[in-house]
């Protein structure tokens, strides 16, 4: 499936509070080349490594970071796939354990009821990849359908792929999707 010859998708970009999320307007560039219509969320944390205006101005819209009020319209158009990247030990946890505590976790709670393809590339300490729950929580998420970019066994600064990576690996998820 050439995304590119496509109506624009929509592409949710969750960024959590990690080193690498001060160069996710990268991402966004990538894929608005790719014809994809960006909408970025963050954590709480993330919201701190990011330039919010700045990524507001390339997509259009704003940075969400908080649950809407039920009074408020839901502005977010549907998507058609997610990247969580970078990708914390806390998101991913509390995202496979069903603790919807930030809007962006419980956005990716219930996208994944929805079936929306999820790529998921964690960024952490190497102390905390080797926790037990960090290495269940990443089976778990397998397990409902999110991929995942993650090698363990790579040196903690070449953990993170590149943006272009990112952008191959959702684009090839969705070529996958194609052919079920």
């Amino acid at each position: 499936m050439d995304i590119s010859a496509e109506a624009q998708l929509v592409l949710y970009v969750v960024v959590c509070g990690a080193p690498a999320a001060g160069t996710v307007s990268t991402l966004v560039d990538l894929a608005q080349k790719e014809r994809w219509q960006v909408r970025v969320i963050a954590t709480e944390m993330g919201r701190r490594f990011i330039d919010a205006e700045e990524l507001a101005r390339r997509t259009g819209d704003r940075v969400r970071t908080g649950f809407r009020m039920p009074d408020e319209p839901d502005e977010l158009p549907a998507a058609d796939a997610v990247v969580v990247a970078p990708a914390t030990f806390n998101t991913i946890n509390k995202w496979a354990n069903g603790i919807a505590d930030s809007f962006p976790v419980g956005l990716l709670c219930e996208l994944m009821g929805f079936g929306v393809p999820i790529l998921a590339v964690p960024l952490l300490k190497d102390a905390l990849a080797r926790h037990m729950a960090f290495s269940r929580s990443l089976d778990a998420l397998r397990e409902m359908g999110v991929r995942v970019l993650f090698d363990p066994d790579a040196p903690s600064h070449a953990r993170m792929p590149s943006w272009e990576r990112v952008i191959e690996e959702i684009q090839q998820m969705l070529r996958d999707r194609a052919r079920v």
